[in-house]
């Protein structure tokens, strides 16, 4: 099995969004003070992996919340293509113990919305009280994140996957 790592070329989209790594720290700063005003208080911090991992890190410190973990889901293969529907991937979440938990789940951006959906189902469904936090949310997303810090109709070219996957040699 070839395994492919998503990365998105955005480079021929003119109309597009760049988030640098400076101004990446001062939004996971404004979205975690969100959380922090609204108060709720996660006890747990779940990325949804791979674009939520590094806005999840950076949560968990400015929160102070020690707990974290991933789901992973894949939804987007390239700019503008998806899978017909977000597939959950192993390894999978301990969902039993996230059963009565207060959990924030993290996502980069709520595009069509299915996946943070999908996640979001599946903690309620074990019990747990779950709100969500992404970067950026779409309008035409079918779920609206409890926090976001930016809202945009246009394609995101965040610095995690700005530049191809590094390769043996380079």
């Amino acid at each position: 099995m070839t395994r492919m790592a998503y990365h998105a070329d955005a480079s021929g989209l003119e109309d597009r969004e760049i988030l640098t790594w400076e101004r990446f720290g001062s939004a996971s700063r404004e979205l975690s003070q969100a959380v922090v005003d609204s108060g709720f208080e996660p006890q747990i911090v779940i990325a949804v992996a791979r674009g939520g991992l590094t806005l999840a890190g950076a949560m968990t410190y400015a929160l102070g919340v020690k707990l974290s973990d991933a789901i992973n889901v894949e939804f987007y293969t390239d700019v503008n293509e998806t899978l017909a529907d977000p597939v959950l991937l192993a390894p999978m979440l301990d969902t039993e113990s996230v059963a009565g938990q207060r959990i924030l789940v993290v996502d980069d951006v709520a595009d069509s919305g299915r996946t943070l959906g999908l996640v979001l189902k599946l903690l309620r469904g074990f019990g747990a009280e779950v709100r969500s936090a992404v970067l950026y949310s779409k309008p035409r997303s079918v779920v609206a994140p409890d926090f976001a810090w930016k809202g945009t109709d246009r394609w995101i070219v965040f610095p995690w996957s700005a530049e191809a996957p590094v390769k043996k040699g380079q």
